[in-house]
């Protein structure tokens, strides 16, 4: 059965997310609250992790995982970007949005894509995933908790509990959260393209 955490959604208490940290670090799988809904997440280093999250949601191999990180200085050290790209993820993060870049050497071969060498990167707002990547100090693997016969991501972790109690280490529960999944921006090419319209508002890229 997973650990069960009930959380503040504004003030997480310091003692659930460390007890929830040491999971990941421990090698397990974590559901936890985005503004974009549930999304499952282990540490970058743990292969069985990923192979997880992809059972559980049924990806094939051309999935674009996220790296989800605290801040910007995490991010540089994952992905290739020049001035002008940077300018425009900076004006638009955090929050909503997930951006597809080539990735740097410090990012494990086996999450990228498997032709484009690029993968998914965002930072994130909610105060919840904030506090779990601050007491982790590096970035998340993550997809989307949307669960393979569903359109929209999990967005109670009550339910989350329920569906998933067996296949999940742990589930941190803050309460109701976003129940649209990000904007997917893809910047890998001379000009950004939206590949998948959520949450964040796609204007600034169209």
């Amino acid at each position: 059965m997973a650990r069960y955490f009930d959380v503040h959604p504004r003030d997480p208490q310091p003692r659930s997310i460390g007890q929830a940290v040491a999971i990941v670090r421990d090698g397990g799988l974590l559901a936890y609250p985005t503004e974009s809904g549930y999304a499952l997440g282990c540490s970058l280093d743990n292969p069985d992790g990923k192979e997880r999250i992809t059972r559980i949601r049924q990806l094939d191999s051309h999935h674009h995982f996220t790296l989800v990180c605290h801040d910007f200085a995490q991010v540089g050290q994952l992905v290739h970007f020049d001035n002008r790209v940077f300018r425009s993820v900076k004006a638009a993060a955090p929050g909503s949005y997930t951006f597809i870049l080539p990735a740097t050497g410090a990012v494990p071969r086996r999450l990228l894509h498997p032709k484009k060498r690029t993968v998914g990167v965002r930072i994130a707002a909610h105060p919840v995933a904030c506090a779990l990547l601050e007491e982790l100090g590096d970035p998340i693997l993550s997809s989307t908790l949307i669960l393979p016969d569903h359109q929209e991501p999990m967005t109670d972790g009550w339910q989350v509990k329920e569906e998933l109690d067996h296949q999940v280490d742990a589930v941190i529960d803050s309460g109701k959260c976003g129940d649209e999944p990000t904007t997917v921006v893809d910047w890998s090419g001379e000009t950004p393209e939206v590949v998948r319209v959520g949450s964040g508002d796609p204007a600034p890229f169209e």
